[in-house]
Formats: C-alpha cells, sequence, structure tokens
C-alpha cells in the first residue's frame, strides 16, 4: 500500500519531534531562530523548525489537523480537473513553501532579536486547513472543544480574526502571526497554480458558487 503524502509528512515529523523531546541538541539545531539566519545565514531553520514541536499535545494538535484536513487536499491536488498527476508534487511544494513563507514577517520582525525563536508545523498546517476550506467551504469544522458545527467559510474568517486579535496583545507563546500567513499562503498557492498551469476548475469562482447553493441563493 502506498503512503500518501500527508502520512509521509506526520511519521517524518512524528519521529522527528518525540526525538526531539529528550534531546535538547536536536532543538537548537533545528528551531527557528532568526539571529542564526541573520548572521550566519541558516535559512534552513525556516523549514526545518516545522520538524520538531514543543510538546506532545502541540504535536498531537498539528498532526491530527493535518491528518484530517490533508488526506482529502492532496486527493483534491490530484483530481484530473485540478493538477492531475503533478498533484501531489504540488502539494508538497505548498506545504513545504508555506513553512517558509509563513515566518518571513516573524523573520523581519525579530531578526535581531536574540530572545526569540519558534518551532511548529502549525503555519504549514494552516496553509492545509485554508486549501481545504477554499475546496470545499461548507465542510463542518470544529476547534477544540467545540463540535464540528461550524461551516469552513465561517470558520476561516473567524479563525484569521481571532489569530489576528491574539498575535496584537502577544500575551501568550504562540506565533500567531506564522498561522495567519500560513493559512493565506494556502489560499493563494491554490489559486496561483490553478492559473498558471490553466486548470479548468476555478478555485475562487467554485468556492463563492459552493457557498450560494448550500444557502439556496
Amino acid at each position: 500500500m502506498e503512503l500518501s503524502i500527508t502520512l509521509i509528512i506526520i511519521i517524518i515529523t512524528g519521529l522527528i519531534s518525540f526525538s526531539a523531546f529528550s534531546n535538547h541538541k536536536i532543538i537548537d539545531d533545528l528551531i527557528f531562530y532568526p539571529p542564526s539566519v541573520t548572521e550566519r545565514g541558516q535559512w534552513y531553520r525556516f523549514f526545518t523548525c516545522g520538524l520538531i514541536h514543543a510538546d506532545i499535545g502541540h504535536l498531537l494538535f498539528n498532526m491530527i489537523s493535518l491528518y484530517m484536513f490533508g488526506e482529502f487536499v492532496e486527493r483534491s491536488f490530484s483530481t484530473p480537473i485540478l493538477f492531475g498527476e503533478k498533484g501531489k508534487f504540488l502539494y508538497l511544494g505548498m506545504y513545504v513553501l508555506a513553512l517558509f513563507v509563513c515566518l518571513v514577517p516573524t523573520f523581519i520582525k525579530h531578526k535581531n532579536d536574540y530572545y526569540y525563536r519558534s518551532l511548529g508545523a502549525s503555519g504549514a498546517v494552516s496553509a492545509v486547513v485554508f486549501a481545504g476550506i477554499l475546496f470545499d467551504p461548507t465542510n463542518k469544522i470544529g476547534f477544540f472543544f467545540i463540535p464540528p458545527v461550524i461551516p469552513g467559510y465561517i470558520f476561516g474568517p473567524l479563525y484569521l480574526i481571532a489569530s489576528t486579535y491574539l498575535e496584537k496583545q502577544a500575551k501568550d507563546n504562540v506565533n500567531h502571526s506564522a498561522h495567519i500567513w500560513g493559512a493565506l499562503f494556502g489560499i493563494g498557492f491554490i489559486i496561483a497554480a490553478a492559473a498558471i498551469l490553466k486548470s479548468d476548475y476555478q478555485p475562487a469562482e467554485q468556492f463563492w458558487l459552493k457557498i450560494k447553493y448550500s444557502l439556496n441563493l
């Protein structure tokens, strides 16, 4: 049985994260530390920080979210009407690029901040989640203890608003900026890729059509 790209990402991330829980050197080597990029050119940290997590809860939340949305998004990428045989490579490309793009604003803000560090795959996972919302905006989504009763097209804006508010408050140790930019990148990547590759599927148009149909408009 062939493993999906989503499952391969989950397995690799899980193995490295679990190894890092008991080995602080792995964390130091892989974590996103802006001064290391600014002064030593260690650009790889944009990507490797997505392979480690703060604790088991952080890891499970990200990987469960990735599994729930990733399998659907990966299949959608590979449908003949969208990207066909290129789908799996484009899906992987979106995930990897999201790791980088979601941290660019963070890097600009903290490039000389010796006290700042960031880790986790949340930005890339947000890209996958919002790609899923773009493909199926009427699908019901929950959040933590909230059951899956909120349509994606309502959940998405609420999530972005809440993340923006929390980012401005800066009262926790969560990089909400990465969530926001990862989510926006996921949407933008699909729309851009569909246009560049001249796909018959028009993501933005289909998004609105599905919402209108669900509302009987």
